[in-house]
């Protein structure tokens, strides 16, 4: 009787394809014998159709902005735009050799170059380098800068950088790998900084000052031009932290306003989905004092295409490998040219909008330390709540309803902080839901606070024990007792 098979070589051995060819090899050869386990891991044998459920059921417990508002503060959390995932996967772009020669890769070169001048636009500053990867990386490059800066003019004394006490979490251990020491400056009462604090601690060993721009309580620092002025005049630097630009994007220009230097969070302002530690981009922009420092290579453009220029001997050096997060670059030009001038607007409108709405929603239920005008975000408090709820509990119940916790106890400067950021993405009845379950949240802590003590209940995992998971992770499979990684 034919079979199915009957057309296959029968050099096949016992089945359908046919016999190896490749010389095989003992993993001892390969590996060495100390990389190859004394015994097979313990691994389930499962089919392929077990192994897609299992995963599949594990993405469906993840929770991200394609399921719902992400109020994380400081974060911008946003949905981005489905086409600037594709243009990214277009093959020219995912599939480039960071390697390839220059001649090959001119369309990739000629988007960077592009990208940097729109930022450039966009910051009001001199030249801009796309090769950090993150915004801290991108404020580490900043202080090399301003390192650099100073010791080119022989001022090496200046190893003191100024920071409010309302700026991102990142600035002051930026600033401290970089080899300076920090100095903090209070917030007045009305959350902006102190200028009677900043100008006693002007003097010559001060390198310059970290500002967070609108800072991390969504209060635009009113008093911007006397701050960089007081800096300025001192010999001082002026660093803006980038991050909360969807504030004001397209309305006001960093370098207007007397930022140095200035760094653009691309995956949260300009499109990448963001969280889950990267990808990101940091791109740093410099005001006209400082281009010589920036990293190595440039993009430069010439009459017949783009080079990378290797020449710049007072460089900090490369900050990072080949172009950066290049794919994050190539979604955030999409975004660019597609929003324009006038989408730019919209998008800081939006933001601020949605925040202030959400303020003045919310204030008459939960504390609001600073009650003024906002930008894209703002900051509740929990204290005072009934039942000995604590903001946590409100974070925790959250979960519950199916809505991600907004950023908790930051910043420091507001006791049992809950930072809330809405971001110009959400439409008026996302913003309406997480009112109404915030409100829901505080009419429990009256009545029913063993709810939000116990939270969460629905989840499928309940309430850690924070410290310990923090003090004690476990990094590693739990092999059987006897079985050690090493086996």
């Amino acid at each position: 009787m034919r079979t199915l098979f009957d057309h296959v070589s029968r050099d096949a051995a016992d089945g359908v394809f046919p016999v190896c060819d490749v010389p095989s090899r003992k993993a001892d050869d390969v590996l060495g014998a100390g990389l190859v386990r004394a015994q097979a891991p313990r691994i389930p044998n499962l089919s392929e159709g077990d192994v897609a459920r299992h995963y599949t059921q594990l993405s469906k417990l993840n929770y991200g902005v394609d399921d719902g508002i992400y109020p994380l503060g400081s974060c911008t959390m946003k949905y981005n735009p489905k086409l600037n995932e594709d243009v990214a996967r277009l093959p020219g772009f995912a599939n480039v050799h960071p390697r390839a020669d220059e001649a090959l890769v001119q369309g990739s070169l000629g988007l960077l170059y592009d990208l940097s001048q729109l930022l450039r636009g966009i910051s009001g500053l001199a030249a801009v380098t796309l090769q950090p990867v993150a915004g801290a990386h991108g404020e580490l490059a900043g202080m090399f800068l301003f390192k650099r800066y100073f010791e080119e003019r022989g001022e090496t004394g200046r190893t003191r950088v100024l920071l409010p006490d309302s700026a991102h979490g990142t600035n002051p251990a930026s600033a401290a790998v970089a080899g300076f020491s920090v100095t903090e400056i209070r917030s007045n009462d009305r959350g902006t900084v102190d200028l009677d604090a900043l100008r006693t601690e002007l003097d010559s060993t001060v390198a310059g000052i970290m500002l967070t721009v609108p800072n991390t309580l969504g209060i635009f620092e009113e008093s911007i031009l006397e701050v960089t002025r007081a800096v300025h005049d001192a010999g001082g630097l002026c660093y803006f932290d980038g991050a909360n630009l969807n504030s004001f994007v397209g309305r006001a220009r960093p370098g207007d306003m007397g930022a140095d230097i200035f760094h653009f969070n691309l995956h949260k302002t300009l499109s990448t989905p963001h969280g889950g530690g990267g990808p990101g981009a940091g791109a740093v922009a410099v005001s006209r004092p400082l281009v010589e420092y920036l990293p190595v290579p440039w993009i430069e453009k010439t009459g017949s295409g783009y080079r990378l220029d290797w020449d710049h001997p007072k460089s900090i050096g490369s900050v990072h490998a080949f172009y950066g997060n290049f794919l994050v670059a190539v979604r955030a030009y999409a975004y660019l040219l597609q929003l324009g001038d006038s989408g730019l607007r919209a998008v800081s409108e939006n933001a601020v909008l949605n925040a202030n709405y959400l303020q003045e929603r919310l204030k008459t239920t939960y504390p609001l330390p600073y009650d003024r005008l906002c930008k894209h975000e703002f900051v509740l408090s929990g204290e005072g709540l009934p039942n000995g709820v604590s903001t946590l509990d409100v974070a925790k119940r959250l979960i519950d309803y199916g809505v991600h916790p907004p950023t908790v106890y930051f910043p420091l400067i507001v006791h049992e902080a809950l930072m809330i950021e809405p971001t110009e993405t959400e439409g008026r009845e996302s913003l309406d839901r997480f009112a109404e379950i915030m409100e829901a949240i505080a009419k429990e802590a009256r009545e029913h606070p063993e709810l939000l003590h116990d939270a969460p209940v629905n989840a499928p995992v309940r309430r850690l024990d924070q410290t310990h998971a923090a003090r004690h992770p476990v990094l590693s499979y739990p092999f059987d007792k006897g079985e050690s990684a090493a086996a």
